[in-house]
This record gives C-alpha cells, sequence and structure tokens, in this order.
C-alpha cells in the first residue's frame, strides 16, 4: 500500500520511521518532510497548509491512508479534505479537532459532561480575567484559548504574574489570535503524565504514557517549550491507572465528542495531572506529543499501520500486541536563544556517530540540507532517543548520543528522565 505523512518535524520523522518497517507499506511519502525523513520516504515539497495541494498529491499518488501529524492542520480541517475527496485520513475532523484547538470547547465539554479537570472559566476580556484570578487565588494558571505551539499555558505563581500573563495574551498578543481569548484555571498538583489512545470513532484502544519536560531550563525552570524530551513508560502510571483513566476520562470524552456530532478518529492525547484526588485532565490534544511521539515509536511493538488503517476507517480493532517492559528517553537539541529568537543554517556534526551507537534513533525536527551539508533549520533541531531495558539505561543511551552532536548556540536539558515521582 501507499501512504502520505503530512508534516515535517520530529513527530513525522519518528511515524515515518516506524511506518516504513510495515511490510504493508510499499511505498511512502512525506509532506514537506524533513532530511531525516527522506531516509526513509519520498518527499514532496508541499507544506501542512496547503490543503488543496495536498488533496491532489495524495488523489494523483492514488494513496491508500494519509497520515496527518501536526495539530494545526487538523483543526483547520485538512482532515475534512481529504475525507471529502474520497481519501481514508489517519486524523479527527475539525468538530473533533476542537478538543485541542479551542481551550474554551475542551473545557466546556469536560464541565458538561463531568470528566474530571481543574476550576477554570473563560474569558474575552482582560479586566474579568484579573478578577477571577482574585476569586481563584494564586498559583493559577492562564491559558491562549486557540493553539500556540504547545506555550500558551502560563504557570503563575502570584496575582501580579498572572496579570502579566493576561496582558501577554490578550494586550500585547504574544499568541496573535489565539490568546484573544482566554482560560484561567487553578493550579493543580501533582505529577503530569501524557497517555495516549486510538480511536475508530466508537472505541478506544490504549496505546502508552510518556512524561514531557516542558520548561527550556533543567529543574523546569525558564519559559515554557513545545517540549524538550520526555520518557517512557510512567513508572506511576500503572496499569489500575491506565483502566481508570480509560473509563473515567479517555471513554466519555469520545462518547461526548459522538454525542456532539463529533466521532473522533484518529489518536488522542490526553494530558494528566495525577493528583492526590485523582487523574484530572490538563489538555487534550488531537495528535501525537512531540516529543513524546519519538519516545513511543521506538517502544511501539509490531506494525502500527493496521492500527492506523482501523482508526481511520472506523473498523474494529487488529489484535494488539503487549508493550515490553524497555524504556526510551529522547532528549531534544535545540537552536541557541529557543523558545525565544535563534538563527539557523548553522552546520550541524555528529549526527551519524550518535546514530551509530546501540539502541540510538535520531529523529530530525528542524533541519534542512544546504549545499550538501546538515544544518539548522528550527528551534528544537534533533530528538535524539535512547532505547534500553530501564529508564536509567535509557537515559545514559541517550545523553551518550547527544555529546557526539555539535552545532553552534546548542543547548539542551541535562535532567531529562530524572523526574519521575
Amino acid at each position: 500500500m501507499k501512504i502520505l505523512i503530512v508534516g515535517g518535524g520530529g513527530r513525522e520523522h519518528a511515524l515515518a520511521w516506524k511506518i516504513a518497517q510495515s511490510p504493508l507499506v510499499e511505498t511512502l511519502l512525506a509532506a514537506p518532510g524533513n532530511p531525516g525523513i527522506a531516509r526513509h520516504a519520498r518527499c514532496v515539497d508541499v507544506g501542512v497548509d496547503a490543503h488543496r495541494e495536498l488533496v491532489e498529491l495524495a488523489r494523483r499518488e492514488r494513496v491508500d491512508l494519509v497520515v496527518v501529524g501536526p495539530e494545526a492542520p487538523l483543526v483547520a480541517g485538512l482532515a475534512d479534505r481529504f475525507a471529502e475527496a474520497g481519501l481514508t485520513v489517519f486524523g479527527p475532523s475539525a468538530r473533533a479537532a476542537a478538543i485541542e484547538g479551542s481551550k474554551a470547547f475542551s473545557k466546556d465539554l469536560m464541565r458538561r459532561y463531568a470528566i474530571p479537570t481543574a476550576r477554570f472559566s473563560t474569558f474575552d476580556a482582560a479586566a474579568a480575567a484579573r478578577r477571577f484570578c482574585r476569586e481563584l487565588g494564586a498559583p493559577l494558571v492562564v491559558k491562549a484559548d486557540g493553539l500556540a505551539a504547545g506555550k500558551g499555558a502560563i504557570v503563575c505563581p502570584t496575582l501580579d504574574e498572572a496579570d502579566a500573563a493576561i496582558a501577554e495574551c490578550m494586550e500585547r498578543k504574544a499568541f496573535g489570535a489565539a490568546g484573544a481569548r482566554v482560560v484561567v484555571e487553578e493550579f493543580m498538583v501533582g505529577q503530569e503524565v501524557s497517555f495516549f489512545t486510538l480511536s475508530n470513532g466508537g472505541d478506544a484502544m490504549a496505546l502508552a504514557a510518556a512524561e514531557d519536560h516542558k520548561a527550556v531550563f533543567d529543574a523546569d525552570r525558564g519559559p515554557n517549550t513545545g517540549g524538550m524530551g520526555c520518557y517512557s513508560p510512567v513508572p506511576a502510571f500503572d496499569e489500575a491507572l491506565e483502566k481508570r483513566v480509560m473509563e473515567t476520562i479517555v471513554r466519555p470524552t469520545l462518547a461526548a465528542l459522538a454525542r456532539e456530532g463529533a466521532p473522533y478518529r484518529g489518536v488522542l492525547y490526553t494530558g494528566l495531572m495525577l493528583t492526590a484526588e485523582g487523574p484530572r485532565v490538563v489538555e487534550f490534544n488531537c495528535r501525537f506529543g512531540d516529543p513524546e511521539c519519538q519516545a513511543l515509536m521506538v517502544r511501539t511493538p509490531g506494525d502500527p499501520v493496521p492500527l492506523l488503517l482501523a482508526a481511520a476507517r472506523g473498523e474494529a480493532w487488529p489484535p494488539a500486541r503487549s508493550w515490553s517492559s524497555s524504556a526510551s528517553v529522547c532528549v531534544n537539541v535545540a537552536s541557541g536563544g529557543y523558545p525565544g529568537k535563534y538563527q539557523t543554517g548553522i552546520p550541524i556534526r555528529g549526527v551519524e556517530a550518535a546514530e551509530a551507537r546501540d539502541g540510538v534513533q535520531v529523529f530530525h525536527a528542524g533541519t534542512a540540507m544546504r549545499d550538501g551539508r546538515l544544518v539548522t533549520a528550527g528551534g528544537r533541531v534533533l530528538g535524539v532517543t535512547g532505547l534500553a531495558q530501564d529508564i536509567e539505561a535509557a537515559i545514559t543511551v541517550a545523553y551518550a548520543a547527544v555529546r557526539d552532536i555539535s552545532f553552534e548556540g546548542m543547548h539542551y536539558r541535562t535532567d531529562i528522565g530524572r523526574r519521575r515521582a
């Protein structure tokens, strides 16, 4: 069969790497792809926002399955465009993807269907948001309503910082239209976990959990990024807790979306806080996480293509294979200045040496080829992923490979995987 992957980041490289191993796949395409993806797929220079061109590409190539990686095109209705063209697509409709595209929609859905989450309120006016902050009390969290590349949730230890966050979103428009409306919610205490499930529109299948590290510096200091690294599995998220989350959060949420006329087909990312009162939802995302996807793909048992097809077609799940006890750690190496301003076009050295190590996969996120050399082309440049028998060993494997790689301004966290409550 022929598969098209839409996207060009680290998540899509991990998907391409895993999907390319399937005996069912004869041809793998990627749009736009990146130099790492090009090792597994034929890359076509069509951007993720070029919906008409993407549909034309899939039709011209007679693609059997489209896998949409990033959230923005899903929220904008790309899966709908493929479906309208009679193509099979892994990824939710725009109505279902609103669970990530609008924090206000997501939180309102949880409130109406009694899905456990933080106390919150939604605001279109800064003054009203600031009044609610005083009612709620610090610490609290201010979230941009729309998509903000993983950077729109601002933890505010004090009310002054909450006022500043509201100003950043609503008055200085740091997140553009995404911050015109904000959600203000209570600060939840506990361990944060990313849990991934597949949905075929009627039933859910559990995959695995990972823990992301959002802050740019060690010990969770500094501004939030799209994710500086993660590890999987999460020891605290055991089989009993997984079952509880499936029954009290995931399945009720999917049923709620179906009742709202938005049956969900694709992968559902449930961001959880494991509080003293039990698991509560931090957020939902309509796609695999980045860098969680990198950590999950190296652990995924067997061939994922039948699962993706079942989700996309709304069919019964094929027999599932058990996940092994192996562990993975993904460390993102980033450009100097990220998540603020950074330079691109800087030569990268040592990727081949890193990949030569046992248990290592280097996933390209922000890279390009220039005059035959691999150079930086984004904030998060490479996801160096180690697989081993346990998390401690995976940490050792991943960081040994990271030290093989160098480019001017390169920085990374040195404590990925160490935060395991």
